[in-house]
């Protein structure tokens, strides 16, 4: 989502150094206009100031700028700390006194999709269709291609897993009814939490069709699974991560929205195509309770998931 505010950035002249935790520093790695990935060794939760003192004596005179792009306090210390004389990012927390360049934080109904909400920390109005782009050397994919035994095109990812919580997965069953019904292979891609999801998908289908999916859920690197997107056929997804990266890498997906919205973090891709029974005029009763942006169905029924049949993704492929 901070891809296009890096390009921008880059494109009026700016080094860029990206601090990320490790688990997020690969997607910067495959961005071009970075020079440097700095991996924070901080962990989730608390402020965690002496790892961030002892960091901030090492970057200490290093930058001109900070761009902060999370909205929380803690990501807006380090900056402060190091002595950046330029710190910009948005009012919240109580940020105040560590940010020299304050944007207005706009309410949640006020908030424009994440991509332009990030992109207006440069100054600049983002162009249309100025989305997220991420990029791979043909030795990578080629080499990731050799491991799975796969040709360039000829298989289907399948992305089924999503952090936030199951009002966010549609159902392995779904998911599963939908490999059997497909072509080509499948690969499916996850964390290790989301080995046992995806095991619930690659048991009935391989069982149907004589192990036509590939569970790599937790076996692979994320520059695997890039590049495993990358050569994909089609992605298909949850509102997730990789959903993301599948938009970045231009590959043609389905993207299916349960309770959170295609507005707000919509897959910036032209080859695309969103599933949400919100904006469906077909779909009754009504789903008036979407998007209610929670992890767990609030009602008990998950109807914004439960109802989108495989055979409905299979048009779209």
């Amino acid at each position: 989502m901070t891809e296009p505010l890096l390009r921008q950035l880059h494109a009026r002249g700016e080094r860029l150094t990206v601090g990320a935790l490790p688990w997020v520093a690969p997607v910067y790695r495959a961005m071009p206009q970075v020079a440097e990935v700095i991996e924070f060794p901080f962990a989730h939760g608390g402020l965690q100031f002496k790892a961030r003192r002892q960091l901030a004596k090492q970057l200490r005179g290093q930058f001109d700028t900070a761009y902060v792009c999370p909205n929380s306090l803690k990501s807006a210390l380090l900056p402060c700390m190091t002595g950046i004389p330029k710190r910009v990012g948005y009012l919240g927390e109580v940020r105040v006194g560590l940010l020299t360049h304050r944007l207005k934080n706009p309410s949640r109904a006020q908030r424009p999709p994440m991509v332009e909400f990030y992109a207006a920390l440069s100054g600049e109005v983002l162009k249309s269709h100025d989305w997220p782009q991420l990029h791979l050397g043909e030795a990578t994919l080629n080499t990731v291609l050799a491991q799975m035994g796969l040709k360039r095109g000829a298989y289907y990812v399948f992305a089924p897993g999503a952090e936030y919580g199951p009002a966010k997965r549609w159902p392995a069953a779904h998911f599963a009814a939908l490999a059997c019904q497909l072509d080509l292979p499948v690969v499916l891609l996850g964390s290790a939490k989301e080995f046992e999801l995806c095991e619930a998908i690659a048991g009935p289908a391989n069982a149907a069709t004589s192990g036509k999916c590939l569970n790599l859920a937790g076996k692979t690197s994320l520059e695997f699974a890039f590049a495993a997107i990358a050569a994909a056929k089609k992605v298909v997804s949850n509102d997730s991560g990789l959903m993301h990266v599948a938009a970045a890498f231009g590959v043609p997906q389905i993207a299916i929205f349960g309770s959170s919205s295609p507005l707000h973090t919509p897959p910036l891709n032209d080859q695309a195509t969103v599933m949400w029974l919100k904006n469906s005029t077909h779909y009754q009763p009504a789903l008036d309770c979407a998007p209610c942006f929670k992890r767990e169905c609030p009602l008990g029924h998950t109807r914004c998931l439960n109802d989108i049949q495989a055979r409905d993704v299979l048009l779209n492929i």
